[in-house]
């Protein structure tokens, strides 16, 4: 039969091949090869399929010659696997199914009743609650009264449903464990319902609390079999009556023998909430919470009385720990105490600075860590003020100091600019007084009213929370914090959380021309573009034309609409409302010649209905913060990335009835210095060459919810215009030629990426030293280095070197060498330069006729300027640290640190294993180190690179910051040595060590591990492989969390 045009996802047969070579001319075929991880599950499937296919052509059907052809293949698959046991597997001659085993001794029932569902447990299959199916309440009741222990997820548990199998629980809960996760979401639970269920023996019942963060919508039981014949119920059933009997509801049974990979990813998902702090044990003790949570719920009393400080314990999410652990790194290690964290408004900063106090005073307990904190409006301090308390459980604590309110005293004491400069704040207290001072907004820093603050006050921390480092009159506030950011939070990973809305990105057409628009000081020129867009009034009205017709294009309903244009200038704000107005889109401009009062009556006229658009220039003398704003028309092209993060972040507050933002982009032909690849990899997942490729395929991988149109020629402009960003050889070397005019700093490594924001990676990944790039640019003279190649692909794995103890080591052993100068290096120390070897060069040293460390470092010294470039990225790397690494404690030194990321030949050499005579070939992922007593874990996290694989999924995971999942290679069993070392490692005194990384590569190049550290075993299960849990001693960065828990 011939092959269809379409999709496929289709092992390539002779018979397939053959004739996709024969029709080659009139067809294209896109192929991969398939992956070594799957290829278990994608050859056994297909022959499944062929085997299936040739059992049906058995004549009569015979069963007998069926079993023994089946045997036949067993046997022959033993053979070839070398593995007897295979055999163990040879279909019986009876040709019978096994349906249950029951014990004969102590027996206590007398009638044998065997129940077992009537769907099958081997099979997965779909209830729709028809007539003609088994019903789904007896259904489940059989499998209640089959299963050895059962999970159940649901966002809300009723009394109604709960009696029509409260028998069968009561039953099962006699001997056997039920787990329950569910929420007090819309109240929709029955707090008699709960209590039933708490009350039974051998049952564990968990609850969030958080409505408004955790959102649980599933509704799924899991009926675990010691069998192998586990099945999960995964559907829109909660436990109501209704649900399970009349409604529509459609409920999918899956079960462990067709469907694993959905059975693993229940049990890793259901792992992880039970085990995440989110979800609280429900005991006898919590009646009372649960009572008033369930009614606050009902009557959406969230905004109960402003004093009453939340019920719940709040804890930072990842990516505010990430924040925190950065600026934990900056002050301890890196002794930067002034620290600037940069976030969109709406992810929580003030969250992460209540989260940074507490961590400040649970460190210097006993004294009074007095706190300053200010801001510019009342409102923020009052919210700010309940933000502390809620998170420091202290519903006294601070007390605010404004035109309205003084405290009783002024040890924490939340304050506006404005009182702090009538009340001469400063005069009546030492320099030192407070401990740690917050800045709000801190871009408003420039203004004369917060001066006085910053010069007079030594705290030993200054924290400034911004949306935007760039301040309103131009000069850096950078300044205050030693030239450096010491946090950022990118928009994605806010939207992610949803903390902040999903965007509906259109890039329109714009027939303007600014190719040849003046271009300084890194943009337009602002009075041509105003010349373009307002005077020149046939292209101004143009343009107007064309914006009304893009919103006619996408705009759903007008009505809706909240919206506020970014313009070039105040000229081209009036011009665009009053174009607007004589259209009948009532629009008002906002610009810094409006009084506070016409200011406020736009504001609220745009909330409420009376203007559909406000027009603005310059956002933050204008201080537009609406988070109602559902749409934004970019009207002026955007020259710098934080501005445009900013204007974007003004849409993206969450709001009641907002369920995205429209954004409207006005893409014309640019200058060939505006950078859209800025812009785009800035709001995309994707960076470099596969953004391009995502551009040109029209699927750009975006934040969960977002999505991203680009008209035709819209794009093609942005693609032409891209090329000549992305980093490669060329476009950095150009950047090279011009880099001292255009930032006015000396060139060196260091400022080169500070400026224009390229990470290491993109450098080396050209193949070349900075400093050749530098030769190639004609700003530096040619050199000799004989090792230069191979130092090269060296110093592209030495950029990951992030352990604070190896980099402190190396830059000091290398900044002290002179030439033949000998050293002597104790074990540790040696080990340490031999991990340097083996980053910089692929052979052992004595392969490259080097017979001791001291050579090495000779070797090394000759490549002279290759030599001090290798320290300059060691300082970098040192300056730049983000989680703090630390000693992993075991009986011997590893020479390596917590947390900190290592290659596999840094790893080899740090356990002894990599020597100066030779290289160790490490194949598989797993190591024993006899003389240590050490196993070592190598674990990629996803084994399938090129795309999304559920069938490898779940082999290797984080339950939560604590547990890891791990999977044992597939020859190991549970009694051979192996299997018997991991599993009582514990009674032996063997170390377990594990490493991990998300991927085997990035960008095309290998992807180092992170040091987890040791960890003790927890339980296991399974043989061939064997599926261990390993309890971590220390607690995972948040950093590698997000990306090791996948069920979160």
């Amino acid at each position: 039969m011939k092959l269809k045009e379409g999709i496929y996802e289709q092992v390539i047969s002779n018979k397939i091949h053959e004739e996709i070579k024969n029709r080659e001319n009139e067809i294209n075929i896109h192929k991969e090869e398939i992956e070594k991880e799957e290829a278990k599950i994608v050859l056994s499937k297909y022959l499944q399929e062929v085997t299936k296919k040739s059992l049906n052509l058995m004549k009569n059907k015979d069963l007998n010659k069926q079993i023994e052809l089946c045997n036949q293949i067993i046997n022959y698959l033993s053979t070839q696997v070398e593995d007897e046991e295979i055999k163990e597997n040879n279909i019986h001659k009876n040709g019978e199914i096994l349906l249950s085993i029951e014990e004969k001794l102590n027996k206590s029932k007398i009638k044998n009743n065997n129940i077992r569902p009537i769907t099958p447990i081997s099979q997965s299959y779909l209830f729709t609650n028809s007539n003609n199916e088994p019903d789904l309440i007896n259904e489940l009741k059989r499998e209640i009264a089959s299963s050895d222990s059962i999970d159940i997820l649901v966002s809300f548990i009723r009394w109604s449903g709960l009696r029509l199998i409260k028998d069968k629980l009561i039953e099962h809960t006699k001997t056997k464990k039920l787990r329950i996760i569910t929420t007090s979401y819309m109240g929709a639970s029955e707090f008699r319902a709960i209590k039933f269920l708490s009350q039974l023996p051998n049952t564990e019942i968990k609850i969030s609390y958080d409505t408004q963060r955790t959102r649980l919508h599933a509704k799924s039981y899991m009926f675990n079999r010691n069998t192998g014949f586990t099945t999960a119920y995964i559907g829109s059933s909660n436990i109501s009556k209704d649900a399970m009997t009349t409604g529509l509801e459609w409920n999918m049974k899956v079960s462990e023998k067709d469907s694993k990979n959905i059975v693993d990813k229940f049990k890793a998902t259901f792992e992880s909430y039970f085990n995440d702090e989110e979800f609280k044990t429900f005991t006898e003790a919590d009646e009372e919470k649960l009572k008033i949570e369930l009614k606050k719920a009902r009557v959406n009393d969230y905004k109960s009385d402003k004093d009453e400080i939340a019920n719940i314990d709040v804890r930072p999410y990842h990516y505010q720990q990430e924040i925190l652990d950065t600026l934990n790194v900056e002050r301890e290690v890196l002794g930067h105490n002034k620290n600037l964290v940069v976030a969109a408004t709406g992810v929580g900063k003030t969250v992460i600075s209540a989260f940074d106090y507490k961590n400040f005073k649970n460190n210097n307990k006993g004294k009074v860590n007095r706190l300053l904190f200010i801001a510019h409006r009342e409102d923020i301090l009052l919210q700010s003020m309940k933000t502390f308390r809620t998170i420091l459980r202290d519903r006294n604590f601070g007390g605010l100091y404004t035109g309205n309110f003084t405290p009783d005293n002024i040890d924490h004491v939340f304050m506006t600019i404005q009182t702090f400069n009538s009340k001469k704040f400063n005069e009546n207290i030492s320099k030192d007084f407070y401990d740690f001072i917050i800045i709000d907004e801190f871009h408003h820093a420039s203004a004369p009213s917060y001066q006085k603050l910053l010069s007079y006050f030594n705290p030993k921390v200054l924290l400034g929370l911004t949306a935007t480092p760039e301040r309103m009159d131009g000069k850096d506030v950078l300044e205050y914090f030693d030239g450096r950011i010491s946090s950022e939070m990118r928009l994605g990973e806010a939207i992610d959380k949803k903390l902040l809305t999903p965007f509906q990105y259109f890039c329109v057409t714009d027939e303007l021309d600014l190719s040849k628009i003046k271009w300084s000081k890194g943009g337009y020129d602002n009075k041509e573009l105003t010349n373009l867009l307002t005077v020149d009034k046939l292209n101004a009205k143009k343009r107007a034309d064309l914006i009304l017709k893009s919103i006619d294009d996408y705009i759903a309903d007008i009505d809706e609409v909240v919206g506020l244009g970014f313009c070039v200038s105040i000229d081209h704000a009036n011009f665009m409302a009053n174009y607007f107005n004589e259209k009948g889109i009532p629009s008002v401009a906002i610009s810094s010649k409006c009084s506070i009062d016409e200011r406020d009556e736009a504001k609220y006229g745009l909330v409420n209905g009376k203007y559909k658009f406000a027009f603005v220039v310059d956002l933050y003398n204008e201080g537009v913060d609406i988070p109602e704003i559902n749409t934004i028309l970019f009207l002026r092209p955007t020259d710098s990335l934080t501005v445009f993060l900013q204007q974007l972040g003004r849409g993206l507050r969450l709001s009641d009835n907002k369920e995205c933002l429209t954004v409207l982009d006005y893409v014309g032909q640019a200058h060939k210095n505006y950078n859209f690849y800025e812009k785009f990899s800035a709001i995309a997942k994707k960076k470099g060459k596969a953004l391009k490729e995502e551009i040109e395929s029209g699927f750009i991988t975006l934040p969960k919810g977002c999505h991203l149109y680009m008209e035709k020629q819209a794009k093609e402009y942005i693609l032409r215009n891209i090329n000549s960003f992305i980093n490669n050889k060329t476009t950095i070397t150009n950047k090279i030629k011009t880099f001292e005019i255009e930032s006015g700093k000396k060139l060196s490594l260091a400022n080169f990426i500070e400026f224009y924001n390229i990470t290491l990676k993109e450098i080396y990944k050209t193949k070349n030293s900075f400093y050749r790039l530098c030769v190639n640019a004609k700003v530096k003279e040619d050199f000799n280095n004989i090792d230069e190649q191979s130092l090269v692909g060296g110093m592209l794995r030495l950029i990951n070197t992030d352990s604070i103890r190896l980099l402190k080591f190396w830059i000091n052993t290398l900044e002290n060498y002179k030439e033949d100068k000998i050293i002597s290096f104790n074990d540790s120390e040696e080990k340490m330069m031999l991990m340097l070897h083996y980053t910089l060069y692929t052979k052992s040293p004595k392969d490259l006729g080097i017979n001791s460390i001291n050579e090495f470092l000779q070797r090394l010294y000759s490549n002279k300027v290759i030599y001090e470039e290798i320290i300059e990225i060691l300082k970098y790397n040192l300056s730049h640290i983000k989680v703090k690494t630390f000693n992993d404690n075991l009986s011997f030194d590893t020479n390596l640190e917590v947390h900190a990321t290592y290659t596999k030949e840094q790893i080899l050499a740090s356990l002894g294993k990599n020597t100066i005579e030779k290289q160790y070939p490490l194949r598989e992922g797993v190591l024993y180190i006899e003389d240590k007593k050490t196993d070592v874990f190598l674990i990629t996290l996803n084994k399938v690179e090129k795309h999304f694989s559920p069938s490898t999924m779940y082999e290797d995971y984080a339950i939560n910051d604590e547990l890891f999942n791990w999977q044992s290679q597939s020859r190991t069993s549970i009694d051979s040595p192996t299997g018997k070392r991991y599993v009582n490692h514990r009674d032996s005194g063997n170390n377990i060590l594990l490493f991990v990384r998300e991927n085997k590569s990035e960008d095309g190049v290998t992807s180092p591990y992170t040091y987890l550290g040791a960890a003790d075993i927890v339980s296991h299960s399974g043989s061939k492989p064997i599926s261990i849990v390993w309890k971590l001693r220390n607690k995972l960065p948040a950093s590698i969390a997000i990306k090791a828990e996948k069920a979160l």
